[in-house]
C-alpha cells in the first residue's frame, strides 16, 4: 500500500517537473501582452479598438466587449511600441519592455473633430497612420518664424507657396499643387470658411498665436468635407479652450513700423465647460518707399480681430462647441502723397472690410458604442467691404450659410466603418465693379452696363453623401466616399473620391488618391491683382462651374541615418480641368479676358515634390525639398504656362534647438526658378499673335534667406528674426509708376520681394 503510494507520488512529481519546464522555458519575452483600453474621460471600457505593433504589421487585434485585450510580442527586440486605435478617438503609441510583464492600461482621448483622426507628434511631421498624404505643422514649427498671420505660418514648410498679387495692396494667396488657393478647401477647426470673396486677403485673417497646428492635405479629401476642394486641403486648428495655455501675450514689431499684439485668454467656467477669447490687432502707420518710385512699399493697414471659443463636454457622450468672431479692417496703398480725400490727385487703393462669423458643432456617441455618433455643424458668415483700386470701385457682401448632418457607425466591426449625412449650402453674392474708363460698345444698354458692373448670386445647394472606410488593422486603408449635390443654377453634381494607403513595410508608406470637384469661381474677387493695372476687366456673361479630376499618390520612407530618425517623401499629382473660369492676361496687356475654357481646350496642373527630414544629431534638425510644377491653360488657342508660377522651387531649412528649448535658432532658403510673365502695358503687340516657339519673358532666378533665434524663460522668451536676409528686390515692381492713371500701368506682375530685407523683434509670455 505504501510503495503504490511512493509510486503514485513519484509519478505525480515528474508530471509536474514535466509540466513546469515549459512555463520555465517560456520567458516574459516571449509572454504575451495583455491589457485594457478604456475611454479617457468616460473612464469605461473602449470595445473595438485596434491594438498592433508598429515593428511588426503582421499581427494585430481587437479589443472585447470589456476593453481586454492579448497580442503576441514580435520576435525580436529589446522593447517595442504597441499602438492603438480606435474610430473618433486619437491614437496612442505604448512603448514596452522585453521582460514586462504587466497588465497594460491604455486610455485614449476623444479626438477634438467627429470621427476624425489625428497624431501629435513633434517628428515625423508627415503621419504614418492618416489614409490621406498629410503634413502637420505643429505649434513648435509656427515659432520658427513670425508667424504674425496664416500667411506666414508657411514659411518654414515646402508643400505650400505663398505669393503676392501686387505691389500695391498687400493681398497675398497660397498655392497647393501649382494651383491657387481658391482652388484648396480652406477650413477653420474642419469647417470651410474664409471662401468667396474673403479669397483675396483672407490668409490675413486669421492671427499666427491663435493657430494651434495646420493639417496640410495634398489631393482629394472627403466628401464629408464639400465639393470644392480640387487641389487640397488646409485646415487651421484653433486654440482648444479645453488644453491652451491660460494666457498668452505676443508683441511683435519690424523695422518697417508694423506691429502685432495677441491676447489668447482662456478659463475652465466649471467642470464641463471651458472658455477662449482671442484677440489680435495689428497696425502700420509709417509710409515707407525703400525702391524710391513714389509708391508704399507696403499699405498702411489696421485690423481689430476678436473670437471667442466655447466648450462644452458632459461626460456622457455630448460635446458641443460654439464659435463666434468679428473683424474689422483698413488698408491704403498706392502713391506716397495718396490720402482718402475729394480732389486728391494721387493714385490710391483703399479697403474697408466687416466680417462676421459663429459656428457651432454638436456631436452624441451612443454609450458603450465610441464608434457609434451624430453630429450637426452649422456655420454662417457675413462678409463685406469696400475698396478702391485707382478711379475703379469693387465693392462686394457675401452671406453664407452651411448646415451638416452626420452619422457614423460600423459594419459589424471597427474594420469596417461609414459616414453618412446630409448638407445644405446657401451663398448670396453681390459685387459691384465700377470702370470709368472702360472702353464700353456704343451700342451697350443701360440694361447690359447695369448687367456688366452688377453681379448677383444666390446658391443654394442640398447635398447628400456616404463614405466607407476599410482598415484590416494591419497594412490597409481604403477610404472611399461619394456625394451627390443639386445646385439651384447648374443642377446636379455628382462627386466620387477615393483614398488608399497601403504599408508596404513597418517603414514604408504607399497611398493612392483621386477624384472629382467642383466649385463656382468668383472671378473678380480671384484676380483683384489685376485691378492694380490700366487691364479693364472683359468677363463673359456664361460663366460655367469649374470641374477637375485630381489624381496622384505619394511614397513615405521612414528610416534612420546615423542612429537618428528620418523621413522621405516623394509624391506626385495631376489636376485635369473639364472647365476653367480662365484669366487670360496674355492676349492683351491692356484687358484681362475671363471667360471658360476653350472648347476643346486643356488645362491642368502636374506637381512633384521630393523632400527628405532628418535629425543630424541631438537638437539639430534639417530638411529639404525639390518641386516641379508644369501649370499650363489653353489661352486664346495656345497652351501656355501660367503667368508667375515658378516651374521649379528648392527648399532647406535647418533649426537646432538646445536642452529643453531654452534657445532655438533656425534658417530658411526658399530658391525660386525662373517664372514667365504676361506682357506689360506698353510694351507693344498682343500675345494673341504670338508666334508659336518663341519663348515667354521670364523673371530671373533668386534665392531668399530667412532666420529666426529664440531665448525661452520659465514663463517667456523673446525672439528676433531677419526676412531676406541679401536684401533681394524685384527692380521695378511697378511698371509705368510715374503715370499711374496712363494706359501703360501695371503692378500685377510681381515676382519677387518689393521692399527688401525686413529685421523684427518681438516676445511671449504664457501661463499654462
Amino acid at each position: 500500500m505504501n510503495s503504490f503510494s511512493g509510486r503514485k507520488l513519484l509519478a505525480l512529481g515528474g508530471f509536474l517537473l514535466l509540466l513546469s519546464e515549459p512555463a520555465a522555458a517560456q520567458t516574459p519575452a516571449s509572454l504575451p501582452v495583455r491589457g485594457q483600453v478604456t475611454d479617457a474621460a468616460a473612464t469605461a471600457p473602449l470595445p473595438g479598438a485596434i491594438v498592433r505593433w508598429l515593428e511588426d504589421q503582421s499581427g494585430a487585434t481587437n479589443t472585447d466587449a470589456g476593453g481586454i485585450f492579448s497580442i503576441l510580442r514580435p520576435a525580436r527586440g529589446a522593447s517595442h511600441r504597441l499602438i492603438i486605435q480606435a474610430l473618433g478617438y486619437r491614437p496612442d503609441t505604448v512603448i514596452v519592455g522585453a521582460t514586462e510583464q504587466s497588465f497594460v492600461r491604455i486610455a485614449l482621448r476623444r479626438s477634438a473633430e467627429l470621427g476624425e483622426v489625428r497624431v501629435e507628434e513633434r517628428a515625423p511631421s508627415y503621419s504614418g497612420l492618416t489614409p490621406t498624404n498629410t503634413q502637420v505643422i505643429t505649434s513648435r514649427d509656427l515659432t520658427k518664424s513670425a508667424c504674425c498671420n496664416l500667411a506666414e505660418s508657411f514659411e518654414t514648410n515646402a508643400a505650400v507657396e505663398v505669393s503676392t498679387t501686387d505691389a500695391v495692396s498687400g493681398a497675398k494667396q497660397i498655392q497647393l499643387l501649382g494651383l491657387d488657393g481658391a482652388y484648396s478647401l480652406l477650413t477653420v477647426d474642419n469647417l470651410p470658411a474664409l471662401r468667396g470673396l474673403a479669397t483675396p486677403y483672407r490668409l490675413s485673417y486669421l492671427a499666427g498665436p491663435w493657430i494651434e497646428s495646420i493639417d496640410i492635405i495634398k489631393g482629394m479629401g472627403s466628401v464629408v468635407n464639400g465639393y470644392e476642394g480640387m487641389a487640397g486641403q488646409v485646415n487651421v486648428r484653433l486654440q482648444d479652450p479645453a488644453k491652451t495655455d491660460r494666457l498668452l501675450f505676443n508683441a511683435y514689431v519690424n523695422d518697417l513700423g508694423k506691429f502685432d499684439l495677441n491676447l489668447n485668454l482662456s478659463a475652465p467656467v466649471s467642470k464641463k465647460l471651458s472658455t477662449a477669447l482671442l484677440l489680435h490687432s495689428d497696425h502700420l502707420s509709417r509710409r515707407v518707399d525703400r525702391n524710391k518710385d513714389g509708391f508704399l512699399d507696403l499699405p498702411l493697414a489696421t485690423q481689430y480681430n476678436v473670437f471667442n471659443k466655447w466648450k462644452y463636454q458632459s461626460g456622457n457622450g455630448i460635446v458641443s462647441e460654439l464659435g463666434l468672431g468679428a473683424l474689422r479692417e483698413t488698408r491704403q496703398g498706392g502713391q506716397v502723397g495718396f490720402r482718402e480725400e475729394a480732389g486728391n490727385p494721387y493714385y490710391g487703393t483703399s479697403l474697408a472690410t466687416d466680417r462676421y462669423t459663429g459656428y457651432s458643432k454638436t456631436s452624441y456617441t451612443w454609450p458603450g458604442r465610441p464608434y457609434q455618433s451624430l453630429g450637426l455643424m452649422l456655420t454662417a458668415t457675413d462678409h463685406a467691404f469696400d475698396s478702391q483700386y485707382g478711379r475703379r470701385t469693387y465693392d462686394g457682401r457675401q452671406r453664407t450659410g452651411l448646415a451638416t448632418l452626420l452619422f457614423q457607425s460600423v459594419l459589424g466591426n471597427t474594420a469596417h466603418t461609414y459616414r453618412v449625412g446630409l448638407s445644405y449650402l446657401h451663398d448670396n453674392y453681390r459685387e459691384v465693379l465700377l470702370q470709368p474708363d472702360y472702353a464700353s460698345a456704343p451700342s451697350e444698354t443701360p440694361a447690359q452696363r447695369y448687367q456688366r458692373e452688377n453681379r448677383i448670386r444666390q446658391e443654394r445647394v442640398p447635398g447628400a453623401f456616404a463614405e466607407y472606410t476599410y482598415q484590416n488593422a494591419r497594412n490597409l486603408t481604403v477610404v472611399g466616399g461619394l456625394r451627390l449635390d443639386r445646385h439651384n443654377l447648374y443642377g446636379w453634381f455628382l462627386t466620387p473620391r477615393l483614398n488608399i494607403k497601403y504599408d508596404a513595410t513597418k517603414n514604408t508608406v504607399l497611398r493612392l488618391a483621386g477624384g472629382s470637384g467642383f466649385r463656382t469661381a468668383n472671378p473678380i474677387a480671384e484676380n483683384t491683382g489685376m485691378l492694380v493695372s490700366s487691364r479693364d476687366f472683359v468677363v463673359s456673361n456664361n460663366l460655367r462651374p469649374e470641374q477637375a479630376w485630381n489624381v496622384g499618390g505619394s511614397f513615405t520612407q521612414y528610416f534612420t541615418l546615423l542612429g537618428r530618425p528620418a523621413t522621405f517623401v516623394a509624391d506626385y499629382y495631376h489636376t485635369e480641368f473639364q472647365n476653367q473660369v480662365v484669366a487670360d492676361a496674355y492676349y492683351s496687356p491692356y484687358q484681362l479676358n475671363i471667360s471658360n475654357l476653350l472648347p476643346g481646350g486643356r488645362s491642368y496642373s502636374r506637381s512633384f515634390q521630393a523632400e527628405v527630414q532628418v535629425e543630424l544629431v541631438k537638437g539639430l534638425e534639417a530638411k529639404a525639398a525639390y518641386k516641379y510644377l508644369d501649370v499650363r491653360t489653353d489661352y486664346t488657342g495656345q497652351l501656355l504656362p501660367r503667368p508667375l508660377t515658378s516651374p521649379h522651387r528648392i527648399f532647406a531649412n535647418i533649426a537646432y534647438a538646445t536642452a529643453f528649448d531654452k534657445w532655438r535658432a533656425d534658417l530658411t532658403m526658399q530658391g525660386f526658378g525662373k517664372r514667365p510673365l504676361a506682357m506689360s502695358p506698353g510694351e507693344g503687340g498682343q500675345h494673341g499673335g504670338h508666334v508659336p516657339g518663341q519663348p515667354l519673358p521670364r523673371a530671373p532666378r533668386f534665392a531668399l534667406f530667412n532666420t529666426q533665434v529664440t531665448r525661452a524663460f520659465k514663463h517667456w522668451e523673446a525672439y528676433i528674426g531677419v526676412e531676406n536676409l541679401t536684401n533681394y528686390r524685384q527692380r521695378d515692381p511697378i511698371m509705368g509708376a510715374n503715370d499711374p492713371f496712363g494706359p501703360n500701368f501695371d503692378a500685377a506682375m510681381v515676382w519677387g520681394p518689393v521692399y527688401g530685407r525686413m529685421a523684427y523683434v518681438g516676445f511671449r509670455f504664457r501661463l499654462e
